[in-house]
């Protein structure tokens, strides 16, 4: 945007771009599971890999803003989804105990190659270009995913998991819907502080260098707390460490991101905001697994993704939609807010599962049947309702307990 090297195209198409990709990923995890049911998860992972490459690829040859619409978002957003929603529930499947930082290191990964990204490819742009950026991103992606993928192993078999498509009858379950609301919010505010903030260094008069100094800061911070995250989940419970980092990051929004005016600040922003912003994606899976059961976890994960296509597709263009120019340093007002706010929601939302966790775990776990990986072998109308109890919830939702 700043280089001008598609005239007249406007920072929301711009939003829009990376909003496309995100949703192509989302939308591709139905199809994913599938094609792992189909051909393996091998096979799929290197169909991800080609058309994530040949996405970059033929982004390099552009000349007008649609072509990099279709390439850099439906292609490359084909393949990304691909490969992460092939990868995603493997970690689950090889550890227990240790499940959360087994899926937390996998998701620094993200973080540490942001922190690469955003150094490098400003330097790539001014000294190759960007068609030759895109090509040099084409190939260091494609040897890096093709390494992984040879050292990639599933447990499908072993753990008998369910590669549906869709498990709609989970979508009748209160404390489904109530993951599903987590995810929303904590999509929209991740995406909305990943992508705007950069832009705001830049809104209050730091220089374009310095933006992406702050934005490699924010994926440093993913980087170093997403596998902090996983550790602590495993040891303090999945469900409290996830909703308490949802109120922290709202915290930090409020205290640290309003306020910013500095690159000091907007630096420490950028670090701790990171370390918690993406505590969805660094806890989603072992999440799921204590709510819903590890065999119904691909269905499950069908469902989340395809509902987070509108937040993750739309996030940006909202945070750019709030965003007021004209009013200077305190453009971003608004968008600050908004952040905050969904993750007051997700919080919330979570928070409420956590006491119907407690609760199902000391009163309905032997009435249920329940197992080790928390799969309901029979229900009743009674204890349903015993569960969703609003006095006993408010009570379980502040009891301490490691959940």
């Amino acid at each position: 945007m700043d280089n001008n090297v598609y005239p007249g195209t406007s920072s929301l198409a711009y939003a829009f771009i990376g909003g496309i990709a995100i949703g192509c990923a989302y939308l591709m995890a139905p199809v994913t599971v599938y094609l792992i049911r189909t051909y393996g998860t091998h096979v799929t992972l290197i169909g991800g890999i080609l058309i994530q490459t040949a996405g970059l690829i033929l982004a390099s040859f552009t000349t007008h803003v649609y072509q990099l619409f279709l390439t850099e978002g439906v292609c490359f957003g084909v393949g990304m989804g691909i490969i992460y929603m092939t990868y995603l529930g493997i970690p689950a499947q090889w550890f227990d105990k240790k499940r959360s930082i087994a899926n937390a290191i996998p998701a620094a990964g993200a973080g540490i190659g942001g922190v690469i990204y955003s150094l490098a490819i400003e330097a790539m742009i001014e000294n190759l270009g960007l068609p030759w950026t895109f090509r040099t991103l084409a190939f260091v992606s494609l040897v890096a995913n093709l390494v992984s993928a040879a050292f990639l192993r599933d447990r499908n078999k072993a753990t008998a998991s369910r590669h549906m498509s869709f498990n709609f009858p989970l979508l009748r379950k209160v404390e489904f819907l109530l993951l599903l609301g987590w995810a929303i919010f904590g999509t929209f505010g991740f995406v909305t502080i990943n992508f705007s903030l950069p832009n705001f260094a830049i809104s209050i008069g730091l220089t374009a260098h310095q933006s992406s100094v702050v934005g490699a800061l924010h994926n440093l911070g993913q980087g170093m707390g997403r596998p902090l995250i996983g550790l602590f989940s495993d040891r303090l419970g999945r469900l409290n460490v996830a909703t308490v980092l949802s109120f922290v990051c709202a915290v930090f929004c409020f205290a640290l991101w309003i306020p910013a005016r500095s690159m000091a600040v907007v630096s420490v922003f950028a670090v701790l905001g990171g370390m918690v912003s993406g505590t969805f994606f660094a806890t989603v899976a072992p999440v799921f697994v204590e709510i819903i059961g590890l065999h119904d976890l691909p269905g499950a994960l069908s469902i989340l993704w395809l509902v987070l296509v509108g937040p993750g597709a739309a996030g940006e263009a909202v945070a750019q939609a709030l965003r007021r120019p004209a009013l200077g340093a305190e453009a971003y007002q608004q968008v600050q807010i908004f952040s905050g706010m969904v993750f007051v929601a997700g919080g919330l939302c979570l928070w409420v599962v956590r006491g119907w966790k407690v609760r199902q775990s000391r009163g309905c776990g032997e009435a249920q049947g329940m197992c080790k990986e928390g799969m309901v072998v029979r229900e009743t109308e009674r204890e349903e309702k015993s569960v969703w109890n609003p006095m006993e919830m408010a009570r379980e939702m502040v009891r301490c307990c490691r959940v």
